[in-house]
């Protein structure tokens, strides 16, 4: 009786060893894959990421219509020095 015991304490104690470091490297793979990212983190990541890029496209019109401000008063200023 107690043989049994000890092979079924062995047996079970090598299954749960199993499944654990089964469980580690499935765990490991999921994160190294990006798997382990919530669905919600992915999409705040996404809504910042669409966020940046409206700034960004914001800030090249910017950009353009300051530019042609500053052509349209050097213009203006070129046109006072020659009268």
């Amino acid at each position: 009786m107690e043989g049994a015991l000890i092979v079924s304490v062995v047996f079970g104690s090598a299954v749960l060893l199993l499944a654990i470091i089964a469980g580690t490297v499935l765990f490991a793979l999921r994160i190294l894959k990006g798997q382990g990212i919530s669905r919600k983190d992915r999409r705040q990541m996404a809504d910042e990421a669409r966020m940046v890029q409206e700034i960004y496209q914001g800030m090249s019109e910017l950009e353009n219509r300051v530019e042609a401000l500053e052509t349209i008063l050097l213009d203006g200023e070129k046109k006072d020095c020659k009268k």
